[in-house]
């Protein structure tokens, strides 16, 4: 079949891919000039950069799997699971050694530094009960609710659980899905020891998909149009017309891999816009920091305990040095990043670089060569309890969505949105 898939995000990448391998001639449009979506290659100072920084788990098999067909499994940085702070900055030192699950969380938590017994007791019973309940609740609810349910310590809470539900569901755990929230878990702390891995990539992001994408795609006999925007889709007797800045082209089906909001505007002229949930967004918001090349860190990345009210606002720093040899240029992470752009990105570089100063006792990280911060307005959804996402398959022939905004186990993960496009590109038949 002749297939349009609109989007070149992660989710558009998987479709495409998906479809291509099975013999279709795609068509894949794209309104931006750089293929990646959410997560794609910027240029900040000279230097080929990435929109966010992003971190992966050895739980997303399907990533992994469409990377490893791309020729792109060298890219990543394989770590084992981790939660360490910088010393001296009462944060803790929690590394799991390479050995089968979930022994490996046990001498983990075991070997642990900077927590007290209470917490690692705490911790204990929270990993066996959720797996006696096999990770699921009768009832969705926060995780707030959830940690309090569990009698989670207020230091095992701070370091531990609101740093990594912040990470995955990019919700701050008093309005997070805790059902969400243990799906993730499930796959990661409650599965094989190399699904808890932390997986880094060690190239720009379009890199690492977008572009071995768009290869594949040609390759195959498809077309790959960037800084083309597709405007409206209309029938046309059991195919499909896409009108795009380019022209008009006819397809047998067509794939929306857009973002949700640019998904219901194409929808709306077919009737269709009320499939699509008017959702609530969060911002992810990445602070670059350019150090002399000498400077680094003691890890490739390491967790920083978030003071909004001292107006520390990171909450992982990433040595981009150790990942893709950009020697002295450290990235910072600020997730659900609201309130912490409402002073101005000048004013937020600053603090960012005295909270580095601060915790690593480096008075000489408040003084970086130059910063750039870039913010994700729309980055993910709000993770909420019961939130209702919509089903890939919409109610007219060889009409699917694709998204990490779709039904699915997951928050809006990289791993999500692959997902999404697969599940997409599966549901396409011949016209009749």
């Amino acid at each position: 079949m002749k297939i349009g898939v609109i989007g070149a995000g992660w989710a558009g990448c998987s479709a495409a891919v998906e479809l291509a391998q099975q013999g279709h001639e795609v068509h894949w449009y794209e309104a931006a000039r750089t293929l990646g979506g959410r997560a794609r290659q910027v240029s900040v100072q000279g230097l080929t950069l990435d929109n966010g920084q992003h971190i992966l788990l050895g739980a997303y098999r399907e990533t992994l799997a469409l990377l490893n067909t791309l020729g792109q499994s060298d890219s990543l940085l394989r770590l084992p699971l981790q939660m360490c702070y910088p010393e001296g900055c009462s944060g803790m030192q929690l590394l799991a050694p390479k050995l089968p699950a979930p022994l490996h969380m046990l001498v983990g938590l075991l070997r642990a530094t900077g927590l007290s017994r209470a917490d690692k007791m705490a911790l204990l019973r929270f990993s066996s009960t959720a797996r006696w309940m096999d990770w699921q609740l009768n009832a969705d609810c926060t995780v707030s609710e959830l940690l309090e349910r569990f009698d989670q310590t207020p230091n095992l809470i701070r370091l531990m659980w609101q740093p990594l539900c912040i990470a995955a569901l990019n919700t701050p755990i008093a309005r997070a899905s805790a059902q969400v929230f243990l799906n993730v878990l499930k796959d990661s702390l409650g599965a094989a020891r190399s699904a808890s891995d932390m997986l880094i990539p060690r190239t720009d992001l379009s890199s690492l998909l977008g572009l071995p994408a768009a290869k594949l795609i040609e390759t195959h006999g498809g077309t790959v149009r960037t800084g083309c925007a597709v405007q409206a889709i209309t029938a046309h007797q059991k195919q499909w017309t896409v009108h795009s800045t380019s022209g008009t082209e006819i397809v047998d089906g067509v794939v929306i891999a857009t973002q949700a909001c640019a998904a219901r505007t194409l929808l709306e002229p077919l009737g269709l816009a009320q499939h699509i949930p008017d959702y609530e967004y969060e911002p992810i918001t990445t602070c670059y920091l350019q150090y002399p090349g000498t400077v680094r860190l003691e890890r490739a990345f390491l967790a920083l305990v978030d003071k909004p009210e001292q107006q520390a606002w990171g909450q992982f720093v990433f040595d981009r040095g150790q990942l893709d040899g950009h020697a002295g240029l450290f990235a910072v992470v600020i997730s659900a990043s609201h309130e912490a752009i409402g002073q101005g990105h000048a004013e937020l570089a600053r603090h960012c670089a005295a909270q580095l100063a601060t915790d690593l006792n480096r008075p000489e990280l408040a003084t970086p060569l130059w910063t750039q911060v870039i913010t994700e307005k729309r980055a993910t959804f709000a993770c909420t309890p019961n939130l209702v996402r919509p089903s890939n398959q919409l109610p007219r022939s060889n009409l699917v969505l694709a998204g990490d905004y779709t039904a699915s186990r997951y928050p809006a993960t990289l791993e999500a949105a692959v997902q999404s496009g697969k599940i997409a590109a599966g549901l396409l038949r011949k016209p009749a």
